[in-house]
């Protein structure tokens, strides 16, 4: 499938389609906020954004900001760029857990040390998720991570017909 035709940035906005390959990771001062279940599962200022071609940015979270919620899985997948991802449950006690919406990578590549000891999440099945204040679109799709909002541009990789891209 040919590259699509890239959204114009607007004031403030970057095209995820100006981001490397491979991947960037880079220290971000935003607030998230991630709620589930009438409860706040993490709260933090301290994030790393990973920038990659026609991806939103996927942020990575310290796991401590998690408190007692990441049950940690069997489930492991391989990215080409980080490494071999190990994946977290969200329990928070009366709501039904969040099965396997989280990752984080043990052993990082070399090439990407900023996200040890940080979880990258799936914003779907969340409550919500802010982003300094403004709610957190998932990537098309379900397969990736990333978190749309006002200061990206895509088209995004993950909708149909994006397999290719």
């Amino acid at each position: 499938m040919p590259r699509p035709r890239p959204d114009q940035p607007g004031p403030g906005q970057e095209s995820v389609w100006d981001y490397p390959r491979p991947p960037r990771a880079e220290r971000l001062s935003k607030r998230a906020v991630l709620r589930y279940g009438g409860v706040v599962v993490a709260d933090t200022d301290d994030l790393v954004r990973v920038l990659e071609t026609s991806h939103p940015p996927t942020y990575y979270l310290p796991r401590s900001a998690f408190g007692d919620f990441l049950t940690p899985v069997d489930k492991t997948t391989f990215c080409e760029w980080k490494g071999v991802a190990r994946y977290v449950d969200v329990v928070v006690p009366g709501a039904a857990p969040l099965r396997e919406v989280g990752w984080w990578y043990p052993e990082p590549d070399r090439r990407y040390p900023e996200v040890t000891d940080r979880v990258a999440v799936y914003a779907g099945p969340f409550d919500e998720i802010t982003l300094d204040g403004e709610v957190v679109e998932p990537q098309p799709g379900g397969f990736y991570g990333g978190w749309v909002t006002k200061d990206v541009v895509g088209p995004f990789k993950g909708g149909p017909g994006s397999w290719g891209w």
